[in-house]
C-alpha cells in the first residue's frame, strides 16, 4: 500500500476582486465581485515508503496548497487523499504523531528561547522517552553540526542555523512522513549542502518518506530520483528525474574546438550560438540535427574536440512550465 495516495484532489478559493478608484470601492460595499481560483485542480499520485520525491512547479502552481492539505492544515474542495492510511484533514492524533511539515519561511521554535528548550517541549508533546530523545538529538545535531548551538537563543542564530534547528524539531518524534516546503530557501551553499546530506543519510537509515518542494534544482538532483511536476494546479509529469530531459528537451548543446582557428563562418545557420571564442564554439541545436551537424563539421573541417551535452535540467524544467502555461 502506498504511504501517500492522492486521488483527484482539488482546492478552489473564492476571491474578492476589487477595481481601482473611489467609486468602484463604494460599489464594492453594496455588491462584491468574486472570481474562482483553482489552486489545485484534480491531481493524483502515489508515493511509496522510503521515497524522496521532488514536488516541482512555478510560484502559484499549487505545491504549498497540496502540502497543507496532506498535513491537514486545510480542507480540500473535493477529491481524496490518505497518508499512512489516515485522511489528513480528519486531524487524528494517531496521524499527527507520524508526520512532520517543515516550511522554509515559517518558524516553529520559540524565538527568544534556546532551541534546546523548544526541543524539550516537543519531547513532552509527543511523549518521547528519554533514551529515544537523547539518541535522536545526538544523531541529528551531529549530522547537521549544530550541537554547540543548542543553548543559544534562536533569534541569535543565522538563517542557516535556524533552518537546521527547525529540521531537528521536525524529526524529533521520528515521523514516518516528512513534508518539506522550500527547506533551503535563502540559505548559503554550505548550509544547503549540509541539509541535503542530513536528509539523504536520515532517509537511508530510517526509511522515511519525503515529499520535497524546492526551487533549487541542486536539492532535487541531489535527493530525488522521482519528480512530480504541477502547473496551474494540474499534474503535468510524474516519473524519473532522468526522463524529464529525454521527454521534454528538444535540444542538445554541442561544443566544437577547431584546429588552428580553421573554423566555419555563419554558425547561426546551424543553431543558437551560446558562446564563440575562436577556435571554440558552443551551439544549442535540435536533438534530431546532432548527427547531421557533427558529421558535416568532421567531414569539412579539422576538429580537435567535440563535447555533446544535455540541456541543464533547470532550463528543461523551465521549458515544461512554459509549455504548460495557458494562452494569454
Amino acid at each position: 500500500m502506498p504511504i501517500i495516495k492522492i486521488d483527484n484532489l482539488r482546492k478552489t478559493y473564492r476571491v474578492h476582486t476589487k477595481k481601482e478608484g473611489l467609486i468602484a470601492s463604494l460599489k464594492g460595499f453594496v455588491r462584491r465581485e468574486y472570481r474562482t481560483v483553482k489552486a489545485v485542480d484534480g491531481i493524483s499520485a502515489q508515493i511509496d515508503a522510503g521515497e524522496i520525491v521532488g514536488f516541482l512547479g512555478p510560484n502559484g502552481a499549487g505545491k504549498t496548497t497540496t502540502l497543507k492539505m496532506l498535513s491537514g492544515l486545510i480542507f480540500p474542495t473535493s477529491g481524496e487523499a490518505t497518508v499512512l492510511g489516515h485522511v489528513p484533514w480528519k486531524r487524528e492524533n494517531a496521524y499527527r504523531r507520524q508526520f512532520a511539515l517543515v516550511m522554509g519561511q515559517k518558524n516553529q521554535l520559540w524565538w527568544d528561547l534556546p532551541a534546546a528548550d523548544s526541543f524539550r517541549l516537543l519531547k513532552e508533546i509527543y511523549l518521547i522517552d528519554d533514551q529515544s530523545y537523547h539518541s535522536t538529538i545526538e544523531e541529528l545535531t551531529g549530522l547537521l553540526g549544530i550541537a554547540d548551538l543548542m543553548s543559544q537563543p534562536v533569534r541569535e542564530l543565522s538563517l542557516g542555523e535556524r533552518m537546521k534547528m527547525e529540521l531537528v524539531a521536525a524529526l524529533l518524534h521520528s515521523p514516518k512522513v516528512l513534508l518539506l516546503d522550500e527547506p533551503t530557501i535563502g540559505l548559503d551553499v554550505v548550509s544547503q549542502a549540509n541539509i541535503r546530506t542530513c536528509l539523504r543519510e536520515y532517509n537511508r537509515d530510517n526509511n522515511i518518506t519525503v515529499l520535497l518542494t524546492s526551487h533549487y534544482m541542486q536539492d532535487i538532483e541531489a535527493l530525488c530520483q522521482r519528480v512530480v511536476i504541477i502547473n496551474h494546479g494540474r499534474l503535468v509529469f510524474d516519473g524519473k528525474l532522468s526522463e524529464i530531459v529525454e521527454r521534454f528537451s528538444q535540444h542538445k548543446i554541442i561544443k566544437f574546438r577547431f584546429h588552428e582557428d580553421h573554423m566555419p563562418e555563419d554558425f547561426e545557420k546551424f543553431g543558437e550560438v551560446l558562446e564563440l571564442a575562436s577556435p571554440t564554439v558552443t551551439l544549442k541545436v535540435d536533438r534530431a540535427q546532432v548527427p547531421e551537424l557533427t558529421g558535416h563539421f568532421l567531414a569539412n573541417y579539422t576538429v580537435d574536440d567535440i563535447a555533446i551535452e544535455e540541456i541543464p535540467i533547470e532550463e528543461v524544467i523551465g521549458e515544461v512550465f512554459n509549455a504548460e502555461a495557458p494562452a494569454a
